[in-house]
């Protein structure tokens, strides 16, 4: 099983949308997908309510998903990690023992010549117009990513 992790700043916005979507391209019984944040901040809630109908609108359903922290063991239970921005990039590599921590570690931008963002803007405090550029941000990324994955890995 190859086990991937999204990964936000709060875990309630960019790391969930990621994270539904992602699943929703990739075959359950040989691929597992989660998030965290790099923060607290929202340990234990729902996704805001804009990335969930965000992500309604688009056929995924990411209401059951529950914020988390990222914590050091994650480097031991997933294969891949992506981060939405340089910030939370910096703030995983905090935490890396070594460099086999750090080798899995990859903005999910990163290498996606097709976008002219190199990292996810947080659209927290944006309106809905935010929250759909950013699920379409994803969507490319994650399309890209199911295929790289489902074909050879990374």
């Amino acid at each position: 099983m190859t086990r991937i992790l999204m990964v936000c700043l709060g875990n309630i916005c960019r790391s969930p949308l990621a994270h539904g979507i992602l699943q929703s391209k990739l075959p359950s019984d040989t691929f597992f997908v989660d998030s965290a944040g790099t923060a607290n901040y929202h340990v234990g809630d729902a996704p805001d309510h804009r990335s969930i109908a965000i992500a309604k609108s688009n056929g995924i359903d990411i209401s059951n998903q529950r914020g988390r922290q990222f914590n050091v063991s994650d480097f031991d239970t997933f294969d891949y990690i992506f981060t939405m921005d340089d910030s939370n990039y910096q703030n995983v590599i905090a935490l890396a023992r070594n460099s086999d921590d750090i080798a899995k570690v990859k903005c999910i931008l990163e290498g996606n010549h097709s976008n002219k963002h190199t990292y996810v803007p947080d659209p927290y405090y944006g309106d809905m117009s935010d929250f759909q550029n950013v699920f379409e941000l994803l969507e490319k990324a994650c399309h890209s990513l199911s295929e790289k994955l489902q074909k050879s890995g990374l």
